[in-house]
């Protein structure tokens, strides 16, 4: 007699956040080069095969991950600016840096891939299109055109990485001075109490 074998219950949507949550700690802790696919489905805790019918590729699951990161900063930056009462721009400058080491490993990867990959440019200049609609409606100072609120936009990430990759550290600049100059950078360009 033979055992009739229970069906798995199987939820596609739990298994590809899961699968993008293990890309997410690999890309941000060894790089897109330094893993694969059968890596990211075992660190999820998936078969190998198991990626495939969720992602085409590696750089798939990179564009998923890319999204989560961009709209979550995005959210968070919305929670300080549409509060009540004027934005602090020590709060917002704070959360802005904390993202920024939080996924400095994976900001490493996509700033290569964003000048090899026509996906990943795609999808950030995607992204950057979003951020700057969303910045016009938060906060932006009046008259300002869509290029200077891309300007500005350049200028805050770059300033929060050499925060979240040390370089104000490796210039003998304390924390509260690079700290000071993405506060500074803020209020320069947006209408915020320092």
């Amino acid at each position: 007699m033979t055992r009739s074998r229970k069906p798995s219950v199987r939820n596609p949507e739990e298994t590809a956040a899961r699968l993008v949550d293990a890309a997410d700690s690999l890309f941000n802790s060894v790089g897109f080069d330094g893993t694969d696919t059968n890596r990211i489905a075992r660190e999820a805790g998936y078969a190998p095969q198991t990626f495939y019918r969720h992602f085409e590729d590696k750089t798939d699951i990179f564009l998923a991950v890319y999204q989560r990161w961009w709209q979550s900063e995005s959210d968070e930056v919305e929670k300080i600016l549409g509060g009540k009462g004027p934005a602090d721009a020590g709060r917002l400058a704070d959360t802005i840096i904390a993202f920024h080491v939080r996924w400095r490993g994976f900001r490493r990867s996509l700033r290569h891939l964003a000048v090899a990959d026509d996906r990943v440019r795609a999808a950030r200049t995607n992204a950057r299109v979003a951020q700057i609609a969303r910045a016009r409606a938060w906060l932006l100072k009046s008259h300002r055109s869509d290029a200077e609120a891309y300007a500005s936009l350049l200028v805050f990430e770059r300033l929060c990485d050499a925060v979240a990759e040390g370089e104000f550290a490796d210039m003998g600049f304390s924390k509260a001075l690079a700290r000071q100059a993405v506060i500074t950078a803020i209020t320069q360009r947006f209408e915020l109490k320092a």
